[in-house]
């Protein structure tokens, strides 16, 4: 199943946010994104009723199997492209910007080679 760019950037801060602060509620979402409480509680509940989440009764999310393995895709395409661009001489503010939108639209051939490439030419 196919899922839209803000539900992958939703999993991937989901991701990010248990790396650094372990616990994730939608608050915490909401403080890292910019968004409203009410409009990350809508994308949660639809993230959780498509498997891709579970909310538990305290409200700390964790991601199931096919969140976590979109989310991982999505952060490790994030890390390789920023790295590139920034090998390449873009700033590093600019190079995660760019790369946040390249990581969505990018084939996975592509996204392939470029991986293999760069990290034979680091």
């Amino acid at each position: 199943m196919q899922i839209k760019e803000s539900a992958e950037n939703y999993l991937e801060m989901i991701l990010i946010l248990k790396e650094q602060i372990g616990r994730v509620r939608s608050i915490d979402i909401a403080n890292e994104l910019g968004f409203t409480k009410p409009s990350v509680s809508v994308a949660m509940k639809k993230l959780r009723e498509g498997g891709y989440i579970h909310v538990d009764e305290n409200g700390y999310i964790t991601l199931e199997e096919k969140g976590y393995e979109i989310a991982s895709q999505i952060y490790d395409r994030h890390q390789t492209l920023t790295n590139l661009l920034v090998s390449a001489g873009v700033s590093k503010d600019t190079a995660a910007k760019d790369a946040c939108k390249i990581e969505h639209v990018i084939s996975s051939e592509s996204y392939q080679c470029i991986k293999r490439y760069f990290l034979q030419n680091k």
